[in-house]
């Protein structure tokens, strides 16, 4: 399909270069950032409430999803290690897990999550809790894909258990940090973000790159013929 396509919207200046390095022509690429962003809008509440907001009530809220299949085995078991170290220190901390269906991710975290007062692991939620959590947490954990976009639109910044990550504008921008899966790594990474208030500001306050929620307008103009400003973070 992109192959005959008349416009192609890309979120990024960095996802436009891909695409002309496939032989797009520049003409017919727009940046505009990503949609997503813009649908975030709409579905973050203000009344929202969940029973697990009321659990962590006024302490500072870890949001985590992990469910990589890379990850799967001593990769994941020193993610939870290393996360559980860092909330069993942080009297004022508390973590909510949405957990995966996978048999290997649930058995991984009840070996090395059980127990731990301060995390609740709870099932999968869907695309409006989703958000509804991440704009109420203080920081994100997570090897997840989108997530890397959305958290930072909160001001909310996210460390990647991965040694990769296909949204590397986020990594440059400031707003993601790559910690890879080693215990040690994540957990003095995630204690600093705690415990060191201008680190956490840094990544806070960056600009999120991936949109700043009027992707749909911008479309919507170069469809109508309209003059439109290019996302350019």
């Amino acid at each position: 399909m992109d192959i005959v396509s008349e416009y192609s919207f890309a979120p990024t200046p960095l996802s436009r270069e891909n695409l002309i390095r496939e032989g797009k022509s520049e003409r017919s690429i727009y940046v505009t950032g990503n949609t997503v962003i813009d649908a975030m809008q709409h579905t973050v509440r203000s009344d929202y409430t969940h029973p697990e907001l009321d659990w962590v009530g006024d302490d500072r809220m870890i949001f985590i999803t992990a469910h990589r299949r890379e990850n799967l085995g001593a990769p994941m078991h020193q993610m939870f290690r290393a996360i559980r170290r860092v909330l069993e220190e942080h009297d004022d901390v508390k973590a909510v897990y949405p957990i995966h269906m996978n048999p290997a991710v649930r058995e991984a975290a009840k070996e090395e999550l059980e127990g731990c007062e301060s995390i609740h692991l709870i099932e999968p939620i869907g695309v409006f809790d989703c958000h509804n959590f991440e704009s109420r947490s203080y920081l994100c954990l997570t090897d997840s894909g989108g997530i890397q976009e959305e958290c930072p639109s909160y001001g909310v910044p996210v460390l990647v258990m991965r040694d990769t990550t296909e949204r590397p504008e986020g990594v440059k921008a400031g707003t993601l940090r790559l910690v890879g899966t080693e215990e040690e790594v994540i957990y003095r990474a995630f204690s600093e973000l705690l415990d060191e208030q201008e680190a956490y500001e840094k990544m806070a306050k960056a600009v999120n790159p991936y949109g700043d929620g009027q992707a749909c307008k911008r479309i919507a103009d170069i469809l109508d013929g309209k003059e439109y400003r290019e996302w350019n973070p």
